[in-house]
């Protein structure tokens, strides 16, 4: 037998039957069946926001107050994306017979997104708690050179930064306003009760005092 014959006995030999392409499209639309029966797993971003951890590497935010311009989080950052600024201001001694000292001013904390790689040293290696972590990712912008952000912007992504994460002692700015608006309601509330108690028991003191019969003049 010829090497051409057998050849083309192997090619034909090689070729699909019709059992083999029908159960080959059977595998293919119960795979479709069971991708359809399961719920999707995307969202309509961005009308429907993600829920994410409170752990995401989103952005970084600031709590100006802690920040004493030691420069750490600038000299340990790999990319050299943190750009701090500062002065020095003096403090007069506020005890008689005590030294004037000397401490940092923050002027500029700027943060380089489009440097950043988000790898969370700056925020470990922060002594004071002035570095956080805040969930959000929704501030792409149309040019790079926007992703340069200052002291200010970074300061408002404090709302955002989970309770777990945030420093003892700190509270979040207008809560002690709405606390106290709440202790406000909540007192307004209880003098309302009191005043309709004390005018129940009036109304009850007075019709008991009634006899029965009798009519008031």
């Amino acid at each position: 037998m010829s090497e051409d014959k057998l050849s083309e006995d192997k090619r034909s030999d090689d070729k699909p039957g019709a059992l083999q392409l029908l159960r080959g499209l059977g595998k293919g639309l119960a795979t479709t069946a069971k991708t359809l029966a399961r719920p999707a797993h995307t969202r309509q971003y961005p009308h429907v926001e993600p829920d994410l951890p409170e752990r995401s590497h989103g952005v970084i935010a600031l709590l100006e107050e802690n920040c004493t311009s030691c420069m750490l989080c600038a000299r340990e950052c790999p990319d050299w994306c943190i750009v701090i600024d500062s002065h020095k201001e003096t403090l007069e001694p506020t005890t008689e017979g005590g030294r004037a000292r000397q401490h940092n001013v923050l002027d500029r904390f700027d943060i380089d997104f489009s440097l950043c790689m988000y790898c969370g040293i700056c925020i470990e290696v922060c002594p004071f708690d002035a570095l956080f972590w805040a969930p959000d990712f929704a501030y792409a912008e149309g040019d790079i050179r926007n992703l340069l952000h200052d002291k200010a912007k970074l300061g408002t992504w404090m709302e955002q930064v989970p309770d777990s994460a945030l420093p003892e002692g700190y509270t979040r700015p207008g809560t002690a306003v709405e606390e106290a608006e709440d202790a406000t309601a909540d007192k307004d509330a209880t003098a309302d009760e009191d005043t309709n108690t004390k005018d129940t028991k009036a109304e009850d003191t007075k019709t008991k005092g009634t006899p029965e019969g009798a009519v008031e003049e």
